[in-house]
């Protein structure tokens, strides 16, 4: 069972900041899946947003007035101040560059910021802009700013933007939004009591003293499902690979670097674990032959390479009974879902996540399938902490 809005919104009050984006019209959905989700809603816009749509539409939704003009002489006292008060949390969709910008900046020029100013709730930014817009070092830079001080991001999303072209920059739908948010509100404690092992990230296989093997595995998938462990009351053990990311507050870290570094490290662990969630990409193959100098540069090279160890497969062969609960990644670049369940059957796990290549890898979202005895549970586009929980409800159920 997956979260919906309509789970942990009930009573809440919340705030949506609508910025200056073409996706501004989705915010009109937004708040109705709010409201729809027994959440009671206000409204602050920026005011190049009522370019794209009027302030009206959203009175007519909430029955209160949308913020705009923080000197409208009709407001009583600091209306930024007391909606920072009476809110629970604050939604900014479309989140435009310069809303990124400006909040990271630590600006509160308008209605939107004054108001993210004073929440004290949680803050879900859904960005929506053109792809290289959302590209660009210097918003990211910005995002990383907002992340770092406790904001969390849905989307955006790969499809067709406001210039026709397609790219990574749509803003997420206000259902998947809804959700995201929801999630963050969420104080499951159905983990609490249980170990959980999980790896991250890509493995790297020494060729020289100064060359190595690896892929490109960012670690986000593995941190966020670690995260989202925590949240729900797990002791989490984190078997990662080398990320330029840090790992969640509260987890238990063993950094190791080479394929045989974390079979080491899981199999010494695994018997005293409740689940074991694999999502590192660990290298198949390392060389056959370290070599103790730099190799010098040549027309071609030939490199012989022995297989590592299957961790995953070992854990499966080697447990006894069900525990514990395992659960497999299966990325690949086709026939996705047969290759997951050949990789359920064939390595005894209970659960594989199978996504695409091209869905999710290095992103904030993802697209997967998960794969069990019982059949096949294809998943929408959605952030990798909703696919998180969606495993780890799974995984709860079994324990």
């Amino acid at each position: 069972m997956g979260y919906t809005a309509s789970m942990s919104l009930a009573a809440k009050r919340i705030v949506v900041g609508v910025s200056g984006g073409i996706a501004a019209y989705k915010a009109v959905e937004l708040v109705r899946e709010l409201g729809r989700a027994g959440a009671e809603v206000r409204v602050v816009m920026t005011p190049s947003a009522t370019r794209f749509i009027g302030a009206i539409t959203f009175t007519g939704i909430t029955g209160k007035p949308a913020i705009v003009d923080l000197w409208d002489p009709s407001y009583a006292g600091e209306v930024h101040v007391e909606l920072g008060a009476w809110a629970d949390g604050m939604v900014i969709a479309p989140a435009t560059a310069n809303v990124l910008a400006r909040a990271a900046a630590g600006m509160s020029d308008d209605a939107v910021l004054t108001t993210l100013r004073c929440i004290e709730g949680p803050v879900l930014f859904a960005p929506a802009m053109h792809h290289r817009m959302w590209k660009a070092q210097s918003l990211q830079r910005a995002v990383n700013v907002l992340r770092a001080e406790g904001a969390q991001f849905v989307g955006p999303v790969h499809g067709k933007l406001a210039s026709g072209e397609e790219g990574m920059g749509r803003m997420s739908e206000p259902a998947e939004i809804a959700a995201a948010f929801a999630a963050l509100f969420i104080d499951a404690r159905d983990l609490a009591g249980r170990t959980v092992l999980v790896s991250a990230g890509p493995t790297q296989e020494d060729v020289d003293p100064v060359r190595f093997l690896s892929n490109r595995s960012t670690g986000r998938m593995g941190y966020a499902i670690a995260e989202r462990a925590l949240k729900r009351g797990a002791r989490v053990i984190l078997v990662t690979g080398p990320v330029a990311i840090e790992p969640p507050a509260g987890a238990e870290v063993v950094s190791v670097r080479s394929a045989s570094d974390m079979h080491a490290a899981i199999m010494a662990r695994q018997g005293n674990v409740d689940a074991v969630v694999m999502t590192a990409a660990v290298a198949d193959y390392r060389p056959a032959t370290l070599q103790t100098q730099k190799i010098k540069k040549t027309d071609t090279l030939t490199l012989d390479l022995v297989k590592n160890p299957d961790i995953l497969a070992e854990l499966g062969a080697s447990r006894v009974g069900t525990k514990p609960v395992l659960v497999g990644f299966a990325l690949e670049t086709n026939d996705v879902v047969a290759y997951a369940r050949d990789k359920l059957t064939r390595k005894k796990v209970d659960l594989v996540v199978a996504n695409h290549a091209s869905d999710g890898l290095g992103g904030d979202t993802n697209v997967a399938t998960l794969v069990h005895a019982d059949g096949d549970d294809a998943l929408g586009m959605m952030s990798k902490a909703q696919l998180a929980d969606r495993i780890w409800d799974w995984v709860a159920a079994r324990i």
